[in-house]
């Protein structure tokens, strides 16, 4: 059996983004684990013993992961984005307007030739997303 889960990466606001991701997406935190409260609380400065080693958020049966990257660890993410499928059009923009809040719109959410709405942001943390509500059948 394979699993396939995505692991996001912050420069210490980590939690700050799930419990905004916990909100919008409906999912629930399921496990936090600070580093100072860890086996490697050694390994990272003391300013960051409250910031995020490990997190896992639920959506239904999907898990999201996150982490704090010690101080000179984080690099801004590219290449990819983390594509949100919804079936309800209301719900679609509602999650957008959320995520984009702060955060930057590469493409407004609107109808495209394979969607009934479709756009791209950048979230306030850094992260890309793309929602798609697709026809309906």
């Amino acid at each position: 059996m394979i699993s396939l889960r995505t692991s996001l990466y912050f420069d210490g606001r980590c939690q700050a983004a799930f419990e905004l991701y916990e909100r919008c997406l409906g999912g629930k935190i399921a496990f936090l684990l600070k580093w100072g409260d860890s086996p490697m609380a050694a390994d990272a400065p003391p300013a960051w013993r409250d910031k995020i080693l490990y997190a896992r958020l639920m959506i239904g049966a999907t898990e999201l992961l996150g982490a704090d990257l010690p101080p000179g660890g984080y690099r801004p993410p590219q290449g990819f984005g983390v594509m949100l499928e919804l079936d309800d059009p209301a719900e679609a923009e509602r999650v957008f307007k959320a995520l984009a809040a702060d955060g930057v719109v590469r493409m407004p959410l609107k109808e495209t030739f394979w969607a009934a709405l479709y756009g791209g942001l950048t979230d306030q943390f850094g992260v890309p997303w793309e929602i798609n509500c697709g026809r309906p059948h």
